[in-house]
């Protein structure tokens, strides 16, 4: 018996060291030679991660087995829920660019070490990323962001971070700016002359009318919340559900939307306008080719490209001004970062970069104890992927404090809820009221110039 155990003893301890081998030859680290993109590619075709995030991936011989299937099947539709690398992908094979909201999620993974999950990478041995490679992983998002998303005015010390200054302007064409501000403030944009632009994104309060639905033509209420126009410049795209790729095309929707300012076509638009000789006779000094849908969209996209708000407080503290943040502040944007709020509320409009899924540990909507409308989609109403229900582009924080309720559907009025609503849903972790407050704090900083002074928010007034 006892030679019996001893013989048992000594094939364990040869299965184990010829595991322990396998594991670490099939976790080869790439070589020096190739360049940092290389690598990472490496590195995540070895670890497997197109096996739960792409939308087709190539399922193993095992996920036809009863008890494996279902676990297999589950393991890949939640990881394809949580984070499509896609892109990164192809901006590997291409040297480029990877957007920013996926380098802060592969960050933190690599840093809190949470991929792949143990019971992967126990059956894919291979799957095992090293010390080596995670430096390898990390030196790489430190070279995407110098090269693509630091900003030059960034102190040294705060280069890696997520988040970054806004520059203090982009390149217009002042005479558009000109045509694209009258257009913007024109109530002749809708059927009834009563709607502008500014009627639902009013400069003096935020660029928002801080209502959860905005007002359209005959008091008539949207079905989502009114995003800010500020800093929308630096949105990859326009609305809530993405359906516009450029400010161009989103100013094209709310004039010929029936809630909205409901005008039957631009052409009737066009017919107001051209009655104004003034104005036409500008717009046609710009504009030679004279009104349509295309001009009058770019002239308010134009003007829309210089409504951004640089020189915050936290701007201002990135470019090395240590003194305009107090230890409150910091220790809330540290909190801000370690909670995860900057793995979707990235780049310099801390956020916008991104569709992501609202209701990622808790039903939101099940919560929220109201029926669902078109809007509570999202992003599903134009893809009609069953992915997208429920994801919505990030929207950016910047002058957060000022551009209240909060959400999709207007449903938080304070920031403390929001942020409340936002640790349970899609972290799953709890502040406690200090940890809130510092954040709080944090986003109060987040809160811009506008031409040079200080946006404020008239709303605000009045409720004092």
């Amino acid at each position: 018996m006892k030679k019996l155990i001893n013989w048992f003893l000594v094939l364990l301890l040869a299965v184990i060291v010829v595991f322990t081998a396998f594991f670490f030859a099939n976790s080869a680290t790439p070589s020096t030679q190739l360049n940092p993109s290389q690598q990472v590619q490496e590195i995540m075709a070895n670890g497997g991660c197109a096996s739960c995030h792409t939308e087709n991936p190539v399922l193993p011989f095992y996920a036809k087995y009863p008890v494996a299937g279902p676990i297999i099947r589950q393991d890949i539709t939640e990881g394809w829920k949580q984070f499509d690398i896609i892109a990164v992908n192809e901006a590997l094979k291409k040297d480029e660019a990877t957007p920013e909201a996926d380098l802060a999620k592969l960050e933190e993974m690599i840093e809190e070490n949470n991929m792949p999950p143990l019971k992967y990478a126990v059956i894919h041995w291979g799957s095992y990323i090293n010390s080596s490679e995670r430096d390898m992983f990390l030196n790489w998002i430190n070279q995407q962001r110098i090269s693509y998303y630091t900003s030059a005015k960034t102190a040294a010390e705060f280069a890696m971070e997520p988040n970054q200054p806004i520059p203090d302007s982009i390149p217009v064409d002042v005479r558009k700016v000109a045509l694209g501000d009258s257009l913007f403030h024109d109530p002749r944009l809708s059927s009834d002359n009563t709607v502008s632009c500014a009627s639902c994104h009013g400069l003096q309060t935020g660029g928002v009318d801080n209502k959860a639905f905005s007002e359209g033509v005959h008091a008539q209420l949207g079905g989502v919340n009114a995003p800010t126009v500020y800093n929308a410049a630096f949105n990859f795209v326009q609305f809530w559900d993405g359906r516009a790729a450029t400010l161009a095309d989103q100013a094209a929707g709310p004039p010929l939307n029936p809630i909205e300012m409901a005008s039957a076509s631009f052409d009737q638009i066009i017919a107001k306008l051209s009655a104004d000789k003034a104005f036409t006779d500008s717009f046609l000094a710009v504009y030679p080719e004279g009104y349509s849908q295309a001009t009058i969209t770019d002239a308010i996209q134009e003007f829309e490209k210089t409504l951004i708000t640089p020189d915050s407080r936290f701007d201002r503290y990135v470019k090395g001004d240590k003194s305009v943040l107090n230890q409150t502040e910091i220790e809330g944007y540290e909190l801000f970062k370690s909670n995860k709020c900057a793995t979707c509320h990235v780049g310099i409009n801390f956020g916008g970069q991104s569709y992501e899924r609202l209701g990622l540990v808790a039903d939101y909507f099940k919560d929220r104890g109201t029926p669902l409308n078109e809007d509570d989609k999202g992003r599903f109403k134009q893809t009609a992927k069953e992915r997208d229900m429920h994801r919505y582009k990030v929207p950016g924080l910047r002058n957060i404090a000022l551009t209240f309720p909060y959400f999709h559907d207007g449903s938080k009025k304070t920031l403390d809820e929001a942020i409340d609503a936002m640790m349970h849903y899609q972290i799953g972790t709890p502040l406690t009221p200090e940890e809130r407050s510092s954040i709080v704090a944090f986003l109060n900083t987040l809160t811009g110039q506008y031409k040079g002074v200080l946006l404020t928010n008239d709303n605000n007034l009045k409720k004092n």
